[in-house]
């Protein structure tokens, strides 16, 4: 079992970032795969980025390439989701997930929410114009 606990979030202008971090107990971090997730208000919860195992593949929502990178530190038990270029849009609670998988899916990533086993509780990220 993993709990997670989200930090970095805050009020940005436009055009700046910030760097959410996702602090992981529990042992074998490197067994599990890891989501951020948002969702804004009236809005249904929405994938933004996933990666693997070892941090070697990386996916994205098509809304934010270029401008988000999801990044882990296994020796920290921790996942980052660096973000850039920051819209009025991107403004939602931006959640952390963890999924586990064996050594065969070494190279697994997943956008689908339900395939995650725990969750954070959030860190609210607001863009103003």
């Amino acid at each position: 079992q993993v709990q997670l606990v989200e930090s970095g979030g805050g009020l940005v202008q436009a055009a700046g970032s910030l760097r959410l971090s996702c602090a992981a107990s529990g042992r074998s971090f490197s067994s599990y795969v890891m989501g951020w997730f948002r969702q804004a208000p009236g809005k249904e919860r929405e994938f933004v980025a996933t990666i693997n195992r070892s941090g070697s593949r990386t996916y994205y929502v098509d809304s934010v390439k270029g401008r988000f990178t999801i990044s882990r530190d296994n020796a920290k038990n921790t996942v980052y989701l660096q973000m850039n270029s920051l819209k009025p849009e991107d403004t939602a609670v931006y959640y952390c997930a963890a999924d586990w998988r064996g050594p065969v899916y070494s190279e697994y990533v997943s956008r689908r929410a339900d395939e995650y086993d725990y969750w954070g509780q959030g860190t609210q990220v607001t863009v103003s114009s």
